[in-house]
């Protein structure tokens, strides 16, 4: 079966092809960084327009790229939320539109789903039960994976995601946009936890997380140091460690805890902050002396792609899910409303 997965959930436009039988047949990204850097941030009027300009020749560059005829196709997959909803229905608009050309079905999909299960797409994958945290700019979930589709949240971030927390803190110590990556590079030059910042809710019982007074902290840091005129390039990248070691101590710690919660032996770690090498390096450390497992896709699968869409697509398919009436679209969609696969 080969399906063709869209994703247009915020600046990415993102199509793949998966094969059943042979995994990824080909896989096209085109990344909106250039056109929201001027603002510091995502432009939802600039990220639809661009996607309706970019998805249609993406398309066929994919399929050129697979050797494959829209006619050979068994399906379309795109990310129906949650995310920028004007994004959304540019995708979704265009996968209904090719699926009915084709005449195949159209099925939409769960962007945090599809993040989810990209580790699936690994020669090495995890197997059922597990943990996922799902860490990204717009969300940070703790989720019981029982089997494919059987989803239960068991916790969240209260206030800002993980990746929004590394974007707006950067924004406070002026780096480039996009601010997550330019902030982990900048801690990179850093060895020191030097001003040892607080670990929002790690005290506290629970799952949840809260990343907004870690930020808060953060900002009144900075202007503490630019009022004594002491806020140099190596005090900046030793506040950006001391952030990225905070964030990271608090996530390893409430993923530790969801695996003893949960009785599981496996966490799955997805999303784009999940690319991080702080995070991947330090859980690997404590979970390997806990006897834990723990799976990641690989790094360019982590930011929003079309390949974990085309994916969770299949796997919606095999299971017998009809195809969507019409186009969907959430700005908002919980992930433990989803049939189970």
């Amino acid at each position: 079966m080969l399906v063709l997965g869209i994703e247009t959930s915020c600046d990415e436009t993102g199509v793949a092809i998966y094969d059943t039988g042979q995994g990824i047949r080909a896989h096209c990204l085109y990344s909106q960084i250039e056109l929201h850097a001027p603002y510091g941030g995502v432009v939802p009027e600039l990220a639809s327009r661009d996607h309706i300009r970019k998805l249609l020749p993406l398309v066929d560059q994919t399929l050129a790229e697979a050797g494959v005829a829209g006619a050979q196709l068994d399906a379309v997959a795109y990310t129906a939320g949650p995310g920028l909803i004007g994004a959304v229905l540019v995708g979704g608009t265009v996968a209904t539109g090719l699926a009915m050309a084709w005449g195949i079905p159209a099925i939409p999909v769960h962007h945090m789903e599809a993040h989810l299960l990209a580790p699936m797409l690994e020669d090495q994958s995890p197997d059922f039960p597990f943990v996922a945290l799902l860490v990204s700019g717009g969300h940070t979930l703790l989720v019981d994976v029982a089997a494919p589709g059987n989803y239960r949240l068991i916790g969240e971030s209260l206030d800002d995601a993980a990746g929004e927390a590394f974007d707006k803190t950067a924004k406070l110590l002026n780096l480039p946009y996009p601010g997550g990556p330019a902030l982990a590079a900048l801690a990179e030059q850093s060895s020191i936890d030097r001003f040892n910042l607080p670990r929002p809710m790690l005290k506290k019982p629970g799952l949840d997380f809260s990343f907004s007074g870690l930020k808060t902290a953060v900002m009144l840091k900075v202007r503490e140091l630019e009022s004594a005129d002491a806020l140099g390039e190596s005090t900046k990248a030793d506040l950006a460690n001391s952030f990225q070691c905070a964030v990271v101590e608090t996530l390893v710690v409430k993923s530790i805890r969801a695996l003893k919660h949960t009785g599981y032996k496996t966490l799955v770690v997805a999303g784009g902050v999940g690319a991080n090498k702080k995070l991947r390096a330090d859980l690997e450390a404590e979970l390997a002396k806990r006897n834990y497992r723990v799976f990641y896709p690989r790094h360019e699968y982590c930011t929003d792609n079309g390949a974990m869409v085309a994916f969770a697509g299949a796997q919606r398919i095999g299971s017998g899910q009809p195809a969507a009436a019409g186009v969907v679209a959430n700005a908002r969609w919980a992930l433990d409303q989803l049939p189970v696969i």
